[in-house]
């Protein structure tokens, strides 16, 4: 999935005020993080995503993981955290301006 410049601005807006859902520790990406992002984006559609100082990988290569594993888009990556969206198949809640 892919956004243009504009939807990504409106995602990063909506993201500001959202506190982290999922947290990634020393183990790192695992496939319990993995189902729990998957399970929080079929909710909110937007989640945020913070990795801890101890958390053994990069942000880029977690964001490129979760995105491609789950099918979703990465808004923003800014300091140690990611905000991912995926719109949801039947019913979705974020209303994305028009790409150009």
């Amino acid at each position: 999935m892919d956004l243009t410049g504009k939807q990504r601005r409106h995602l990063r807006a909506l993201g500001h005020h959202l506190d982290p859902v999922v947290q990634l520790g020393k183990a790192g990406l695992t496939d319990g993080v993995v189902a729990a992002v998957d399970a929080a984006l079929e909710r909110h559609e937007l989640v945020k995503i913070r990795l801890g100082t101890e958390c053994p990988d990069e942000l880029d290569d977690v964001a490129d993981s979760l995105s491609e594993k789950l099918r979703a888009a990465v808004a923003q990556t800014l300091g140690r955290t990611i905000l991912l969206y995926r719109r949801h198949p039947k019913e979705p809640k974020i209303k994305l301006p028009a790409g150009s």
